[in-house]
């Protein structure tokens, strides 16, 4: 599976294709994942290759040249068709290409297409706090109960922790899991009395994490390399 990534353009770790990997992969026939955000298909043919026959897989994003990532929050039209094109030969090359139902809408727009629950949602779509925000509430309703919601760039952009932080800190519908780097699971189960505040606990110990990937961004940004070489990092974004 992981050679079939190799040349697939996207910001995804092996730990987090791993995660990405193990839930799907427990799902039954009948089941649905729904991505949001897609870019050129790394985490798309991680869900499509794991998910068992039967299940079915949605992949949401507008190819609109905006949030395509790092640094990459407006100004990419040009770049648009082009990430649309590369994205569908990616999972011809890797044979998954009719094992996917692919909405090129915004997520905000395509809830009206997908009908009924949601066993495994993953969310990496505009890292800005209201549309996180807004696919956090709104897909993060249609996860069913027991499901599973995957969430990348958590503790790592300003605006998908932020977006966390007003949502499921205290929220009572999802226990925090783990994170394999920036991706973060949750199980949508009740989250009652005490419970809240360990889960809430659980969740707030990861901001010391975030605030260095705040920091090294800055220094990255500013090339200030001999700096973010001493936090032990090599100029690569971090995610």
């Amino acid at each position: 599976m992981f050679r079939s990534l190799a040349e697939v353009e996207g910001w995804m770790t092996r730990s987090q294709a791993g995660r990405l990997w193990d839930r799907a992969s427990e799902l039954r026939a009948g089941d649905r994942i729904v991505e949001i955000g897609s870019f050129r298909g790394r985490s798309a043919i991680v869900l499509a290759s794991a998910a068992p026959e039967g299940v079915e897989i949605v992949t949401i994003d507008p190819h609109g040249g905006n949030d395509r990532g790092p640094q990459e929050i407006e100004g990419f039209e040009a770049e648009a068709q082009e990430d649309h094109e590369v994205f569908l030969a990616n999972l011809e090359r890797a044979g998954v290409r009719e094992r996917i139902r692919h909405l090129r809408r915004y997520s905000t727009e395509a809830l009206g297409d997908v009908e009924g629950d949601v066993e495994l949602l993953y969310i990496d779509g505009a890292h800005r706090l209201g549309p996180a925000l807004s696919d956090i509430r709104r897909w993060g309703d249609r996860v069913a109960p027991g499901g599973t919601l995957l969430i990348h760039d958590a503790f790592s952009s300003i605006g998908v922790t932020g977006a966390l932080m007003a949502s499921l800190f205290v929220g009572r519908q999802f226990h925090y899991v783990g994170r394999s780097g920036s991706l973060a699971e949750y199980r949508r189960r009740p989250v009652r009395g005490p419970q809240r505040l360990a889960n809430a606990a659980r969740q707030a110990a990861q901001l010391p994490w975030f605030a260095k990937n705040v920091v090294l961004k800055v220094l990255i940004t500013l090339k200030l390399r001999p700096v973010y070489r001493l936090l032990g990092s090599d100029g690569t974004w971090p995610y």
